[in-house]
């Protein structure tokens, strides 16, 4: 039987059983918290395995394994240890608390509500910069899925970049703009399962075809198992222990993008039982740790296979093998685990926009009156608006996953971070410190970028979460203690 028609049978069946997950929860969506938050009864398996699913796009099948082929594991283990051990703090310090304050400040069911309840911002500052800051960074985040349903479409069955990334759309949109939370979650859980499964696999499958993992090694070289190397961690082999250092720092710092990613923590928010997140910790770590040392290994192994791989083509390390090493009969159902990674991140971002522009600013500016009915139905509005402009900022097949990821990453980490964290645990942060840690944070990581174009000092090369990160908290603290001081004065 044709390769392609098994692959193509695979994905169909994967596709309509997402698209039915839509269709169930249509009908049971009854007003706009269920739409967004699922009416807070989501259990420990499925916050944990949908939070994790969400956060590990088609980055961990695609920018990952390519980052490890170009790098070794100089240039992706550091990324991974950050990201677990930031995986693990977010679940540990954020989770319980955010949830519990959440439903404490008036039942606030975006990140936006949240803080305009949470410093009782009569003016709606902070909710209309936050919502801001979630379109602008959301949008290129979101574009990074299609791009990665591109890439695997256009590489598997030869269609047009364009017509990929349609497809691809197409199915995102349509369950989500049905079903909402719960769908989103559902389908989250399903394809968490499924890249757990396919990552865990791969690499055993083509170790053996290899004949063993000394024939893997005897191809190597011995600079890609060197987490150390210079050359690999700077990227020059001209470089120094200094811009390693930086290099290292920057890889670690990924982990601090979680305490303001919003389609991760509203997981949390949507928690039933806050005394079961320390069950949902221990699953969404062991599922992190596994598949991100997996995904690791597979863009190590490959180069056994394909060691010309070059630039943005290394992303597609994961497929490459796919096709050399498994079973025809199987191939559809490892290859399906890419599109499960970039809807389960996809499908998050969108519902997170789209209940911003209804909740936070439709009822919070536009119109303060409007129905649940209608508020739902300006969701699903939004999920098409948002997902045109991701889809026309996608139309470049060069473009790099894991670029794409990085900048809407950053953004949120030094936007919403440090304000997320200091408002759970520091009762003296005051509206104005959050505004200002907010801005400084959001610009900071936006323009750091633009600097390391225009300056040759070292410290420029740092990823721009962490000088975004710690401007943001001492903003934070400086403001807050003025107004505190002012408010002494008065």
């Amino acid at each position: 039987m044709n390769e392609k028609i098994i692959i193509g049978g695979t994905f169909a069946l994967y596709l309509v059983v997402m698209l039915c997950i839509g269709l169930h929860f249509y009908h049971r969506t009854n007003n706009l918290s269920d739409y967004t938050l699922g009416g807070r009864k989501l259990g420990y398996w499925g916050s944990s395995i949908s939070a994790q699913a969400s956060d590990m796009s088609g980055w961990l099948l695609l920018g990952l394994p390519g980052a490890a082929f170009l790098t070794g594991l100089s240039g992706s283990v550091w990324m991974a240890l950050g990201l677990a051990i930031g995986t693990y703090l977010n679940w540990k310090i954020v989770a319980k608390r955010l949830r519990v304050d959440t439903q404490k400040y008036s039942d606030s069911i975006t990140v936006p509500s949240y803080l305009e309840n949470r410093f009782n911002d009569k003016s709606r500052t902070l909710k209309l910069i936050s919502s801001l800051f979630i379109l602008v960074f959301f949008i290129p985040y979101t574009a990074s899925g299609f791009v990665s349903g591109g890439k695997l479409f256009t590489t598997v069955f030869g269609t047009p970049y364009i017509i990929s990334v349609i497809i691809c759309g197409i199915v995102v949109v349509s369950y989500t703009f049905l079903g909402g939370f719960m769908a989103v979650c559902y389908t989250d859980i399903i394809q968490g399962l499924l890249m757990f499964f396919t990552l865990l696999v791969l690499p055993i499958i083509v170790i053996v075809e290899a004949g063993g993992v000394g024939n893997i090694l005897s191809t190597f070289d011995p600079s890609l198992l060197n987490p150390l190397d210079i050359g690999f961690i700077t990227g020059s082999s001209s470089g120094t222990v200094g811009m390693a250092v930086i290099g290292i720092i920057s890889s670690l710092a990924w982990g601090l993008g979680y305490f303001g990613q919003p389609h991760i923590i509203t997981k949390f928010m949507a928690i039933e039982n806050p005394e079961e997140i320390k069950i949902s910790r221990r699953i969404a770590t062991v599922w992190v740790i596994i598949t991100l040392l997996a995904s690791t290994a597979i863009g190590l192994v490959g180069h056994y296979y394909f060691p010309n791989l070059t630039g943005a083509d290394s992303e597609t390390i994961f497929i490459l093998l796919v096709h050399k090493c498994v079973p025809l009969i199987f191939i559809g159902v490892l290859l399906s685990s890419i599109l499960a990674a970039i809807m389960s991140t996809a499908d998050s971002q969108l519902l997170v926009i789209s209940s911003t522009i209804s909740e936070d600013i439709y009822r919070s500016i536009i119109k303060p009156k409007a129905s649940d009915k209608e508020l739902i139905g300006i969701s699903r509005l939004s999920v098409l608006v948002v997902a045109l402009i991701a889809f026309c900022i996608s139309l470049n097949p060069d473009s790099s996953v894991l670029k794409l990821v990085s900048y809407a990453w950053a953004g949120f980490g030094c936007a919403f971070g440090p304000v997320i964290l200091l408002s759970l645990f520091w009762e003296k942060m005051t509206r104005n410190g959050a505004v200002a840690g907010m801005l400084i944070g959001g610009f900071t990581s936006a323009t750091w970028p633009i600097f390391k174009n225009y300056f040759s000092a070292p410290i420029f090369n740092l990823y721009e979460i962490v000088p975004g990160f710690l401007l943001a908290l001492i903003a934070i603290y400086v403001v807050s203690n003025l107004d505190m001081k002012k408010h002494k004065v008065k």
